[in-house]
């Protein structure tokens, strides 16, 4: 049976590649389009008050199915997530030149870091840049409408990824807790794996359960080690090291850091011992 998180059907409507698997009244095939706002919710029903299933970030690609009173119907192009968007966070795809490497960073009016802001984008944005500059000694990264990044805060798209996927994620300690969340102005836990993995070059997908039936290989809680996960009904964690870990949580409403063992302890009451634990990284 297809999951209605990855693939795009509905009794009205399907994407043309399901055509012969699913039942629909039409099928189209998909336009492309990219996310143009900071950070755009992805809901299950084009409805604000639905609950986030994710959230798509600046520069991600889409597939667009429809376009409905204010909403369209997409489908992510890298993890295939599928959902409702405002049409307003949608615009034409253009060739990302740079990635957001830091969890937060400012947009700014122009190339001087006393200038106004524009606006903030979370790690994973991926942005056209133009031109540079530099003022008092800083480095810029200016965008076609004029907007200027700190150079540090980015990388080309085309230089190497983030050598290790737990230091990335170790950047987001202290960033709160938001159900759906994946980017640095809130995260959950499975976005965390995601986008941590996302900038060391590595693919996850989406949702817990997803990693946890698919996401690398299974091991045994004494193999434990540096990158490895922990999974709970509906919760992962990541090995910092053999006896701690980072993840999204709950409890602290963050991200924050804590021993496997006080973690299996604290969730234990509630949501059972762990159900089991992966080795993301394919072994060398």
């Amino acid at each position: 049976m297809l999951d209605r998180r990855l693939a795009a059907f509905r009794p009205d409507l399907a994407d043309i590649a399901l055509k012969g698997q699913v039942d629909a009244d039409r099928f189209v095939a998909p336009e492309p389009s990219m996310v143009t706002l900071p950070v755009a919710a992805l809901r299950p029903k084009p409805d604000v008050s639905a609950g986030i299933d994710t959230e798509l970030l600046m520069g991600e690609q889409v597939r667009v199915f429809d376009r409905q009173e204010g909403w369209a119907w997409v489908q992510a192009t890298d993890d295939s997530y599928v959902g409702y968007l405002p049409e307003e966070a949608l615009g034409p795809t253009v060739p990302a030149t740079h990635v957001v490497t830091v969890p937060r960073t400012f947009v700014y009016r122009g190339a001087d870091l006393r200038f106004p802001t524009r606006t903030a984008l979370s790690m994973g944005s991926r942005l056209t840049i133009v031109r540079e500059a530099e003022t008092r000694g800083t480095r810029y990264l200016l965008l076609s409408d004029g907007g200027a990044l700190v150079s540090r805060h980015l990388r080309p798209v085309s230089d190497p990824p983030a050598p290790d996927y737990v230091a990335v994620a170790a950047l987001f300690l202290e960033t709160p807790y938001l159900w759906g969340g994946k980017s640095g102005f809130g995260i959950d836990c499975s976005g965390l794996v995601q986008l941590a993995m996302r900038l060391a070059g590595l693919e996850a997908p989406r949702d817990s359960d997803m990693q946890a039936a698919g996401l690398g290989v299974p091991i045994e809680r004494c193999d434990l080690r540096r990158g490895d996960l922990v999974f709970w009904k509906g919760h992962v964690a990541i090995m910092e090291d053999e006896t701690t870990m980072i993840h999204a949580n709950g409890h602290t409403m963050t991200v924050a850091r804590e021993t496997l063992e006080a973690a299996i302890e604290r969730i234990g009451w509630l949501y059972g011992t762990p159900t089991g634990y992966r080795r993301p990284v394919a072994e060398t």
